[in-house]
């Protein structure tokens, strides 16, 4: 199944053309006051980071490590949002919290909601990579339940040190996420390290050219440093519709202005 994010964005007035340069994101919506703001805005995406809560009630809360807690549960949130266009990017620390996630999803929006709903999860290691990555198959079993139209967000444990000879995705790694990605039935779109990217072009080209549905979903750690440049050329030998970006909003803009 096709990526339908933009087809749902474009079907409200939202944005004007199919174009994945065109979506707005905020970032770690973890708490009550992030979500209040987020919702008010005109982005279109709200990303937030799920754990179990470490004290009982154990369930699914917004905090990314190495907070243990926060002031909203993924129910709460979930609800907030019920009544809203937006679409959301759940981000999984931890296998013990995607199973009830899923169920909450289930309960709160049921399978015939058509917002756009990701789940993303590092799931291998990747180039520079030390935080240790979720066994790939044990979260999509978790995630199994969900719609077909789910966008799976599957990427690679990544670092970045200044002033040093980053080494980017390696044709093992690409191969190996292909394998692992190549007969899901769910959109899947790979996050990929904005500074990594001008050093990966003919592997992260070859992996999109494997599946009509796959995508790439650019992010940047906060204190990265790479060429808008690299970005740029991907732009310009992709379809625009196959390239997110997940960038401060005026990195993300000037993009959007650059013609595909």
């Amino acid at each position: 199944m096709s990526d339908s994010t933009l087809h749902y964005f474009l079907g409200l007035g939202l944005i004007q053309r199919e174009d994945a340069a065109d979506i707005t994101w905020a970032h770690a919506v973890n708490s009550r006051s992030k979500l209040t703001e987020a919702l008010k805005d005109s982005t279109l995406m709200l990303e937030a980071d799920i754990l179990m809560r470490a004290l009982d009630p154990k369930e699914p809360i917004m905090a990314h490590p190495p907070q243990t807690d926060s002031d909203i549960t993924l129910e709460a949130w979930l609800q907030e949002l019920k009544p809203n266009h937006k679409g959301i990017k759940l981000d999984f620390k931890s296998l013990d919290a995607v199973g009830p996630s899923v169920r909450l999803l289930e309960q709160i929006w049921g399978p015939s909601s058509r917002r756009p709903v990701w789940v993303n999860a590092d799931v291998l290691p990747g180039p520079g990579g030390v935080a240790s990555p979720l066994q790939p198959q044990s979260f999509l079993s978790a995630v199994g339940a969900l719609p077909d139209h789910t966008v799976l967000s599957l990427g690679w444990t990544t670092g970045w040190t200044p002033g040093a000879e980053n080494p980017g995705y390696s044709w093992e790694m690409v191969r190996e996420m292909e394998q692992i990605c190549g007969r899901l039935k769910n959109p899947v779109t790979f996050p990929v390290r904005a500074a990594l990217m001008g050093q990966s072009a003919p592997q992260l080209l070859w992996l999109l050219q494997q599946s009509h549905r796959f995508s790439l979903t650019v992010w940047t750690g906060q204190s990265d440093s790479f060429k808008t440049e690299d970005l740029v050329q991907f732009r310009k030998q992709l379809e625009p519709h196959r390239v997110y970006y997940d960038l401060p909003e005026d990195q993300r803009s000037a993009l959007a202005q650059t013609d595909p």
